[in-house]
């Protein structure tokens, strides 16, 4: 596995509360990406997928970086 596609763990702020996380480099681009777009911190980002998930945070946080971009790509016209 490439360095890029190891799991990374991180220690993080959710709702008050620390919390470590176990996500693939490029998700945590990508929720990088996402809370800059949306103009909030990443960890607010993940605090509203935690409010909302029904299953473990780090697979609910992929299925929501999935779901974003299926999202902009069924937006972008060709």
């Amino acid at each position: 596995m490439s360095r890029d596609t190891a799991p990374r763990k991180r220690s993080v702020r959710i709702s008050g509360h620390e919390t470590s996380i176990t996500l693939e480099e490029p998700f945590w681009d990508a929720l990088r990406d996402i809370a800059q777009e949306q103009g909030i911190s990443v960890n607010r980002l993940m605090s509203n997928i935690d409010k909302d998930r029904d299953s473990n945070l780090s697979s609910a946080l992929r299925v929501y970086v999935l779901q974003h971009l299926q999202m902009k790509l069924a937006q972008q016209t060709f």
